[in-house]
């Protein structure tokens, strides 16, 4: 804040211009009024000072007024981000069916497993308290043949690499499930899109009530940069809309493809449902529409994904098939040399 005497200025002439320039004048209590003056100096013909045209607003209701738009954008990102978590959340409850039945099998496998090694534990002990009492060769031969110390021992290897692999295969799972699921700390991150699309066609046709066929044919590497999480949650988000359009087709497939072309790739997904009615096509990814029914559906699904894939700097496009089946575009921008080095 700067006081400046603007008779003296005037009489001085050394203004000819001053621009969003900040006065505090002295109100009738005695409070400083801060505000944004303009001015232009008012010449004669002989170019003499003839006085000031000066223009000034108050800033303090611009300020508030600022402050108030600035805490509304905070509260609306936070209130998005808080969207696209609760979708992704619902999703995560869809796949909860298909993540229990992963889990189960590489459980059972190492519960198998522990059973088998607790059984050779006792067929070893045996033997070894055989050996400590000193009994003879012929007999430590017989017992040795009976308890199968030696298929015992070639056994044991594979048993413990089966127990490790499932025990990886567990982490693996609880680590993408709490990848999915948390909020993005890095949301500018380099990951392969194939894998993405790899990874959620697993989960959402290991989940969905009714198997589907699905032909993928993206191959990688297709390296783009932003949150893979959220891009995650955008193709499953597809694809679980995809399996619900075709519930009463005879043999559901989708088909996803993918091509580059100008630094962009483009991730087709194609249903033989129904298709997309015509009235409904304009207000697909409209906020609270859904062609569900009531109950089935939040109406964000859409609506959020085509904000996640916009804010990746792509587009997300929708139309219904010439061949029959709804089909979606997700276009992104493949990362460059210089993303790659990031």
């Amino acid at each position: 804040r700067r006081l400046l005497d603007m008779p003296a200025i005037v009489a001085r002439g050394h203004c000819d211009a001053l621009q969003d320039c900040e006065v505090s004048f002295t109100g009738a209590d005695g409070t400083d009024i801060p505000v944004a003056v303009n001015c232009s100096a008012l010449r004669d013909r002989s170019q003499r000072l003839q006085g000031m045209v000066l223009v000034g607003r108050p800033v303090g209701e611009l300020r508030r007024a600022y402050r108030d738009l600035s805490q509304a954008h905070e509260t609306l990102k936070r209130t998005q981000q808080q969207l696209v978590q609760s979708e992704k959340l619902a999703s995560l409850g869809q796949l909860v069916a298909g993540v229990a039945h992963e889990l189960n099998n590489p459980i059972s496998f190492i519960v198998g497993n522990i059973f088998s090694l607790r059984r050779y534990l006792a067929r070893i002990g045996e033997y070894l308290d055989a050996v400590h009492r000193g009994l003879d060769a012929q007999a430590l031969r017989l017992l040795r043949e009976r308890l199968r110390i030696d298929h015992t021992l070639r056994d044991l290897g594979p048993l413990i690499d089966g127990t490790t692999e499932g025990a990886e295969r567990t982490r693996d799972i609880v680590d993408a499930l709490k990848r999915f699921s948390a909020v993005d700390r890095d949301p500018d991150q380099l990951f392969d899109l194939a894998e993405v699309v790899e990874r959620s066609v697993h989960w959402v046709s290991t989940a969905a009530p009714r198997r589907f066929g699905v032909i993928n044919g993206v191959r990688g590497p297709l390296l783009v940069r932003g949150s893979e999480s959220q891009m995650q949650q955008v193709i499953i988000n597809l694809l679980s809309n995809a399996a619900d359009a075709m519930k009463d087709t005879a043999e559901p497939q989708v088909d996803i493809a993918a091509s580059v072309e100008n630094g962009t790739v483009s991730v087709s997904f194609r249903d033989n449902g129904s298709g997309i009615e015509p009235e409904a096509l304009g207000r697909i990814f409209d906020p609270f529409f859904s062609t569900k029914p009531v109950g089935q559906g939040t109406g964000l699904g859409l609506s959020i994904s085509y904000g996640i894939v916009e804010r990746h700097g792509g587009r997300l496009e929708a139309c219904n098939h010439p061949d029959g089946g709804a089909a979606f575009y997700v276009h992104l921008p493949l990362a460059g040399d210089g993303d790659r080095q990031r």
